[in-house]
């Protein structure tokens, strides 16, 4: 027995119409997923109550989480591994540089204190603790006068 076949082969030109609206599509959802997920630490600075002063050196940012973790250029490092690189950056610089401390308001002050003999030990002898800054239309307190 013999079939006929109703198969024919489509020689016509292919539509780009629904490529394109797919490839569309998929990068509005990459785009859209990239911007829910930045991985980091979480780390809750604390809000400063008045403007806080800047350094015209350059910065040495150092992290610690709410744990007393260190982190130093976006990885997590123990104590002797940070003053190693301490060193070094102190080492290969020509000025004087300052540590940025970027400390969770959890972080106990002798976490800290530790960081701050780290650096003291490397040879870093200026420290500035990263705060938030006042919201905007915040008034800021003025220390000079004094309420009743």
């Amino acid at each position: 027995m013999k079939f006929r076949r109703n198969v024919h082969l489509y020689r016509g030109s292919l539509d780009a119409t629904p490529l394109a609206t797919l490839f569309f599509l998929l990068v509005i959802f990459l785009v859209l997923a990239a911007r829910m997920y930045t991985p980091g630490v979480h780390i809750q600075l604390p809000a400063a109550d008045h403007p806080m002063p800047g350094s015209d050196k350059s910065p040495i940012n150092v992290a610690v989480d709410a744990a007393g973790r260190f982190y130093f250029h976006d990885q997590i490092i123990d104590r002797q591994d940070l003053k190693t690189h301490l060193y070094a950056a102190v080492k290969s610089s020509t000025e004087p540089l300052v540590l940025v401390v970027h400390a969770d308001k959890d972080v106990t002050q002798d976490k800290t204190d530790v960081l701050l003999a780290l650096a003291s030990q490397a040879g870093i002898r200026e420290a500035i603790f990263a705060r938030l800054p006042p919201a905007l239309g915040e008034p800021v307190p003025n220390k000079k006068t004094r309420e009743p």
